[in-house]
């Protein structure tokens, strides 16, 4: 089941005749209908319907959302089962890996997930899991490592979360084909072109052993063509990831050099920098070990 996280959940006054129910705010209402109309076939759903409450936490003084309830039926109960076995949330690990795949990951970012941009850029992915046990998250994180080869850290309010640029976007280019209209926000955006400076540090693994760096340097980006999949100079973000994910595995010591980069070689690094978040020194090493 694509949906049981976080703004969705079963409700019950008794565990015999649980429903299941989910919410969204009033802006995203075509959010809130495309789920409903997803889920209707499988789950006995009344169409959202319009609700504002008082709330003085806000301007307004008052919220607005569009709610989603069920009636009673087996499948909602086998569903409590599984999520509430003592009365109380938990997550059914077996149940999550059988079934978590791109889809349900993507579900799973529009309803409860958050894509910060600080200037343009992607800065991080927020996956809200503060109702989740710590050794829960701790699972989820392995789970998606296992399965899309992603790396979540769990930050200070336990959430789970993606810093790396590269990893941010090999997520969102995994969730984008299940993403909706109404949260293009969560879309990643067009990233700027950022100039790469002529005199660039770069920093190359101990084991390549450089007697003339700028030289020796600029010879092996010649090798960054490879990574593009057409002559419009667009990068797969899918054979990239697979290419680059062993590669950033494990850390190495490194050396540090100051180098001129010829100009056609920034460009290219500065393109690629844009369509995959990979840094200068990791596009660099890649260039020494192939």
């Amino acid at each position: 089941m694509a949906s049981c996280w976080g703004t969705v959940a079963l409700r019950s006054r008794s565990e015999e005749n649980p429903r299941f129910q989910f919410m969204h705010r009033a802006e995203d209402v075509g959010w809130a209908e495309y789920c409903y109309d997803h889920l209707k076939n499988f789950i006995p759903l009344s169409p959202p319907t319009y609700r504002k409450v008082m709330d003085l936490r806000i301007k307004k003084g008052y919220s607005e959302s569009y709610i989603v309830q069920s009636r009673t039926d087996e499948v909602i109960t086998n569903l409590y089962k599984k999520w509430y076995p003592y009365g109380k949330k938990v997550l059914p690990f077996d149940y999550i890996e059988q079934h978590l795949d791109e889809r349900s990951l993507a579900w799973w970012y529009q309803d409860d997930g958050h894509l910060k941009i600080v200037n343009g850029i992607v800065n991080k992915v927020i996956l809200s899991t503060v109702s989740f046990s710590i050794p829960e998250n701790e699972w989820l994180i392995r789970l998606l490592f296992d399965k899309f080869n992603l790396r979540f850290v769990i930050d200070g309010q336990n959430r789970i979360l993606l810093y790396d640029q590269f990893q941010i976007n090999y997520f969102l280019h995994l969730v984008s084909p299940c993403l909706h209209g109404f949260m293009n926000r969560k879309a990643l955006p067009i990233q700027p072109i950022r100039p790469i400076a002529k005199r660039t540090t770069i920093y190359l693994s101990e084991k390549f052993k450089l007697l003339k760096p700028t030289s020796e340097i600029n010879l092996k980006l010649d090798k960054l063509d490879t990574l593009f999949a057409n002559s419009k100079k667009e990068v797969c973000i899918h054979t990239t990831f697979s290419t680059f994910n062993p590669l950033l595995s494990h850390k190495e010591n490194a050396n540090s050099y100051q180098i001129i980069i010829d100009d056609n070689h920034r460009q290219t690094l500065a393109r690629i920098r844009q369509q995959t978040g990979l840094t200068i020194s990791q596009l660099t090493n890649y260039c020494f070990s192939i």
